[in-house]
């Protein structure tokens, strides 16, 4: 057994809290539990519960308020663009698995979260790439998340109301780096048709089936409230930048491996299979693709394509695959998929490869970046935290490096 896991009455020891409060703290995502040596009770991280002990015995004060919220605490500012919920995200006070099951599709989506009301701002078709932007956009050799931004730069080169703050204007320019954005990421020129249409024409052509599910992914992907993408596109709108410069931000923090890129490395654990979820979960590695800290009841999102799947790929042998994986998880970790792992299936199901997953991801999100820009532009305001200084003091000034006492910690 692994001797840094502890059973649930020594975590509760070392917390000084009741079973009760112990299993509230795994519910809520703060500690995870493991299957005990009998298969009935829980075991738990020594180094978690010492780490989150430490949390609680610093104390309630303003400053750690204030840094706890970096990480999926307090909240730090208002919107009123998306909220999750229990049963998932809603947009505007829409439930996006109910626009879902509707056959809203991301455009219509989009419109509802940058509230453009009776304006239409994909009425009018996207041009085609000029010259400059032409030798890369359509250089299939390149990764799609490299090609989309090393061009985005120079798309904002050709749009000269790029910093006009006339709403109509803001969301013409939004709807067309929607289209952009999605044609950038496959490779293609921009066209009128459906982003959801488009990526599936591009992957699965003639699928009625596929198109859907894409569909369906790119609504349930379009926002999630501060994430860490939407969070970087807000500091960058916060400047009065551009729209274009938002989308290259939120891009790239869409690439890191704990955002993004975690779709990869769901769709690797599905080519590895079930059997690889037991090891990686006694050598203390996490699941990639299970589990979700604002969903500690499971994701959603991941369930309502893993419905969708189970009704349109019943047929393929890759299913059962995928229904082993997740049974495995579950037992070994008590963890449910979460939107990553769909995203990785729903490309496993199809003999697609990986990139398409994260392709996926970053043409519904863009949605939500652009709404985020859009309302922190109309508010106006820098935002612009401050940090807590831990480093050595300052130095005495003429004494050769020596530091002055103080007594901020």
């Amino acid at each position: 057994m692994d001797h840094d896991l502890i059973p649930a009455a020594t975590a509760c020891e070392l917390l000084g809290i009741t079973s009760a409060t112990l299993y509230a703290y795994v519910s809520r995502g703060l500690l995870e539990s493991r299957p005990g040596p009998d298969h009935r009770s829980r075991m738990y991280r020594r180094q978690d519960v010492e780490r989150l002990a430490q949390n609680k015995r610093a104390g309630r004060g303003a400053a750690r308020g204030a840094a706890q919220s970096l990480d999926r605490g307090l909240p730090v500012l208002e919107t009123g663009i998306s909220l999750i919920q229990a049963d998932g995200p809603y947009y505007r006070g829409r439930s996006a698995v109910a626009a879902v099951r509707a056959g809203a599709t991301l455009e219509q989506t989009a419109r509802l979260l940058w509230d453009s009301g009776g304006h239409d701002p994909f009425a009018a078709p996207p041009p085609p790439w000029s010259p400059t932007v032409a030798r890369l956009a359509l250089d299939q050799g390149l990764p799609p998340l490299e090609r989309t931004l090393a061009c985005m730069p120079l798309l904002a080169l050709e749009v000269r109301h790029s910093f006009n703050l006339a709403p109509a204007v803001r969301f013409d320019v939004a709807a067309q780096l929607l289209r952009q954005n999605a044609a950038l990421l496959i490779g293609r020129q921009p066209a009128p048709e459906p982003v959801h249409l488009q990526l599936a024409q591009a992957w699965v052509p003639g699928d009625a089936d596929f198109a859907e599910l894409v569909r369906a992914a790119l609504v349930l992907c379009a926002d999630h409230e501060l994430n860490v993408s939407a969070f970087a596109a807000r500091v960058v709108a916060s400047t009065g930048a551009h729209l274009h410069a938002t989308v290259c931000s939120g891009l790239a923090a869409l690439s890191g491996p704990r955002h993004g890129g975690a779709t990869a490395r769901a769709y690797a654990l599905l080519q590895a299979g079930a059997y690889e979820v037991a090891a990686r979960w006694a050598r203390g590695d996490d699941l990639p693709g299970f589990g979700h800290a604002m969903y500690p009841h499971g994701d959603p999102r991941a369930a309502e394509l893993l419905t969708m799947l189970r009704a349109r790929r019943a047929d393929c042998p890759r299913l059962a695959q995928l229904e082993a994986l997740i049974a495995r998880a579950e037992e070994a970790s008590g963890l449910r998929p979460n939107v990553d792992l769909m995203l990785a299936a729903l490309c496993f199901l199809y003999d697609l490869p990986a990139s398409p997953a994260l392709v996926l991801f970053a043409s519904g999100r863009l949605a939500g970046w652009l709404a985020h820009a859009l309302e922190q532009q109309t508010l106006g305001k820098l935002i612009r935290p401050r940090a807590r200084y831990v480093g050595l003091p300052p130095e005495e000034p003429g004494t050769g490096g020596k530091q002055r006492e103080t007594r901020n910690g």
